[in-house]
């Protein structure tokens, strides 16, 4: 690996990547303009924006957008930032809403971002167009439910860059039992390292018996035995495409609609079928209580979400040592009687990705660690090599290792290195 390469895709290899892909500001300004400004970047579930009126605030890489569902059910991603003196026009995180009006000099803009009205409009005559001074719009599609953006008018479609990863998102969607998902809560927290630290955690199975120790061991025994993948060979992970990856530590649960039957249901959730039996048949229950752990598998979606066993994972960069996390726990969207299961959903949520959960808090110190690590001996390579040599294609053609190898993190940074080329 040359450290005077010419340019930043010249810092990542099949096998290694520099140091410095965490530390340095240059290529970290590059990556928000060559990555997160072409990419299809995760903005919301459709679950979030349900009704005509609603809307989220959230980022593309560093830049602030309002995601809105207006009267006709069509979705928009818009940059929050009005027209006439650029500033902010929605602070809320969420909520319902007929449009926006900028809090400096109250111009107004519609759920579509159509610049609606102008106080005192006199003075502006000859000079402005209201036609000409909508929001900015960021192209926006869905699938599945997850709805993206982009900045760049010429990217492929959706479909397109989701390619094989369609397949995943279809079978994560299964654990509504049924029923379709719904977002449950988030949480956010910040910890103090680059993005692709985290990017490359979600399908690092080597990490997961040494980390999560305490988790192991603060859990049932059945769970703990579904979780201990490490030597098992059907255990596998697949890179599939534009920098997508998908680690499966449970291969039987990869598709929930697939149940012969014989797989007893956890005694944990004794209580949770007692109570669904009073108004669900017996199939029912059993499709319902047995996606209670989510699937049996972790999405990476590159670049900044994860579909991760049983909830949203999304990353935002803020800086070149500095990343917001957003979990995002999610369940069945059905009738009343399913408020037991998402209740039941949201302390296995907390008991592992909770702020005073046993898992994350300790994913985020290891996060840390390597940031701290990564300014020492710049000059030595960050190792993405395990398994590389076990490798092989899967029938469908799916560059595919053992679970515990680095076939997840190869395929995100080949897809970087593609994207922060000099072209």
């Amino acid at each position: 690996m040359t450290e005077n390469a010419s340019v930043p895709a010249d810092f990542a290899e099949s096998d290694r990547v520099a140091a410095r892909l965490y530390t340095d500001p240059e290529i970290f300004e590059r990556e928000m303009t060559q990555i997160f400004e072409r990419s299809w970047v995760w903005v919301a579930h459709e679950s979030e924006l349900a009704q005509p009126g609603n809307f989220k605030s959230t980022y593309v890489g560093r830049q602030p957008v309002i995601v809105t569902r207006d009267r006709k059910g069509t979705l928009h991603t818009m940059l929050n930032r009005c027209r006439h003196r650029g500033a902010s026009l929605c602070e809320k995180p969420s909520g319902k809403a007929n449009g926006f009006t900028c809090p400096y000099h109250a111009w107004s803009y519609g759920l579509d971002g159509k610049l609606r009205g102008i106080p005192y409009p006199d003075g502006y005559e000859g000079v402005l167009e209201k036609g000409e001074l909508s929001l900015k719009k960021l192209r926006t599609e869905s699938y599945g439910g997850m709805v993206f953006a982009t900045f760049d008018e010429d990217a492929e479609s959706l479909e397109d860059f989701l390619g094989d990863a369609k397949l995943w998102i279809d079978r994560f969607m299964k654990q509504g039992g049924g029923y379709p998902i719904k977002v449950l809560g988030k949480h956010q927290f910040k910890f103090r390292g680059n993005w692709k630290i985290q990017l490359e955690n979600t399908t690092d199975g080597y990490h997961f018996p040494i980390v999560h120790r305490s988790w192991m061991a603060s859990v049932d025994s059945e769970t703990a035995d579904m979780m201990s993948f490490m030597t098992d060979p059907s255990a596998i992970t697949h890179s599939l495409g534009n920098g997508h990856s998908v680690m499966q530590m449970v291969p039987e649960h990869s598709d929930l609609d697939v149940d012969d039957g014989s797989e007893p249901l956890q005694g944990r959730f004794d209580h949770v079928v007692s109570e669904l039996s009073k108004t669900l048949d017996e199939a029912q229950v059993r499709k319902v209580v047995r996606a209670m752990h989510g699937t049996g598998f972790n999405l990476n979606l590159f670049p900044n979400v994860s579909m991760s066993a049983a909830f949203f994972r999304v990353l935002r960069p803020i800086s070149v040592n500095e990343t917001l996390i957003e979990h995002v726990a999610i369940g069945p969207d059905g009738p009343p009687e399913l408020d037991i299961v998402n209740r039941e959903r949201l302390r296995i949520h907390e008991h592992f990705q909770g702020p005073f959960g046993f898992g994350t808090p300790d994913d985020a110190e290891g996060w840390d660690r390597v940031q701290r690590g990564a300014h020492g001996g710049p000059d030595l390579p960050i190792l993405v090599n395990r398994g590389l040599a076990r490798e092989k294609a899967s029938p469908e053609g799916w560059p595919t290792s053992h679970v515990t190898d680095e076939t997840g993190m190869r395929a995100a940074y080949a897809q970087w290195k593609e994207m922060m080329g000099d072209d």
